[in-house]
């Protein structure tokens, strides 16, 4: 009698550990086929990008070597997604294919075209538990007709009740199919050609179990009172791993929460906002380019101000280092991903989703559910219901980052700059001014607020 097979198919999902993915297919066969396929409508889409291409082969490559400790390996083709996974479901006769739920549009017409292809006698197993610590819909507002809960506190107190599944178990041992070939793991431009930001994380899963521990054991009792502290940089740096998932969320959040301090539960509600947001795209897929709450926005042009605020080079220290840090890592402090795009935004008036596509440009953890509904909320047209919120950026680096050592460790022109004039160079004596090189502020803050203002109609 011929041996099952069953195929796994890859895609945001890049662990052995708990994986339920790759569980259920070990489970389903007696070969099984870890299968990850470069999807060439994404190659080829404005998502695709040098800095995530590095990352994403760092984790192929890494996943491959777990595999094959288990006795498998990871199969690789590229191509139109769908013909590729039938074509190795027809050379291996599959008997079932398990691929993780996700929640884009695209990401779930693939599933249902994956579907609609599937001949008779093959099961496809969607393991909407895979991503997610709680899956889109597994939690409703009361009320008839809603499909999504759009308040956060509510939904994190119900996800908070509802507990966590337990982890799926790592497959001790993996047998491919004979004769199927492998194929060959991409180069990084091979997926997106152009240069990468030069100090960039390193991907996989093996990486992000190794920073898991390490800041587990060091960093998350600091939490509560350092995350917001730009300077301390006491965040977990965990959140490409999640993104491409060479973490599981699900074994992140039941580590953390092993501890019940209070610096453990505020980190641990953080990862429940990239569930509640992934379950506002998952009711909303339009909320990629269309406003979730319209507010008759008639926003700014103006390229040269985008520029400036793309280049790190508005002239407002704590904006300009986060930009700078961006462009740099590829990552970027969560407050000042909230600061950054608060002054496009809110003071600019720039667009939200001018803002939004150089994110994804840059960032090694451009989730499409966070990085979408993290801009709507920051311009006032997500879920906050309090639209108008405005900061002072000036004022937030004073907070955030008192002594300045985050501006001194992104803007050069501003290492040697007394404290007093650091979130404030404008007020130095012009001879300082110029020599540092720094840039003057490319709009006052006051009147940029009376652009927003008068643009919304709130005068």
């Amino acid at each position: 009698m011929s041996p099952t097979v069953s195929i796994a198919v890859l895609t945001r999902d890049l662990r052995v550990h708990d994986n339920p993915t790759l569980h259920g297919a070990a489970t389903d066969g007696d070969a099984v086929v870890p299968l990850f396929v470069l999807d060439r409508a994404i190659l080829r889409s404005d998502y695709n990008r040098p800095n995530r291409a590095r990352f994403l082969v760092e984790c192929l490559r890494d996943l491959d070597t777990s595999l094959e400790e288990r006795g498998a390996g990871l199969v690789v083709r590229e191509g139109e997604w769908v013909r590729e996974v039938m074509r190795v479901a027809r050379e291996v006769r599959a008997v079932s294919i398990h691929v993780a739920g996700d929640v884009t549009a695209y990401a779930r017409r693939r599933v249902e075209r994956l579907r609609d292809a599937l001949p008779a006698g093959v099961d496809l197993v969607v393991h909407d538990e895979t991503l997610f610590v709680v899956p889109p819909g597994a939690l409703l507002p009361s009320g008839a007709g809603k499909d999504h809960m759009a308040v956060f506190t509510p939904y994190f107190r119900k996800w908070s009740s509802l507990g966590t599944r337990a982890p799926a178990p790592t497959p001790r041992a993996l047998e491919l199919p004979a004769g199927l070939p492998k194929g060959r793991l991409p180069a990084a431009d091979a997926v997106a050609k152009g240069a990468v930001s030069p100090d960039l994380a390193t991907g996989g899963e093996s990486e992000g179990r190794r920073r898991m521990a390490s800041w587990l054991r060091a960093g998350l009792e600091d939490y509560d009172d350092d995350h917001d502290a730009l300077g301390n940089d006491n965040t977990s740096r965990l959140s490409p791993y999640l993104h491409f998932g060479a973490l599981s969320p699900v074994e992140l959040a039941r580590k953390a929460g092993e501890s019940r301090s209070t610096a453990a539960q505020a980190f641990v509600r953080q990862v429940a906002w990239r569930d509640f947001y992934a379950q506002v795209l998952a009711a909303r897929p339009d909320a990629t380019t269309v406003d979730y709450r319209p507010r008759g926005d008639r926003w700014h042009h103006s390229g040269a101000e985008l520029a400036a605020w793309k280049a790190g080079r508005t002239g407002y220290p704590v904006v300009d280092a986060g930009m700078r840090q961006l462009a740099r890592e590829g990552w970027m402090h969560n407050r000042a991903r909230l600061i950054t795009a608060h002054f496009l935004c809110k003071t600019l008036y720039i667009d939200w989703r001018e803002g939004a596509q150089h994110f994804v440009d840059l960032l090694l953890d451009a989730d499409v559910p966070s990085n979408t509904m993290n801009w709507q909320w920051v311009a006032g047209t997500g879920t906050d219901s309090r639209f108008n919120r405005a900061y002072n950026v000036t004022l937030q680096g004073r907070r955030h980052d008192p002594h300045g050592a985050y501006v001194r460790r992104y803007v050069a022109e501003l290492a040697d700059v007394d404290e007093v004039y650091l979130h404030e160079p404008w007020l130095l004596p012009e001879d300082d001014r110029e020599r540092l090189g720094y840039p003057a502020p490319i709009v006052d803050q006051d009147e940029a607020r009376q652009r927003l203002r008068a643009a919304r109609g709130l005068d």
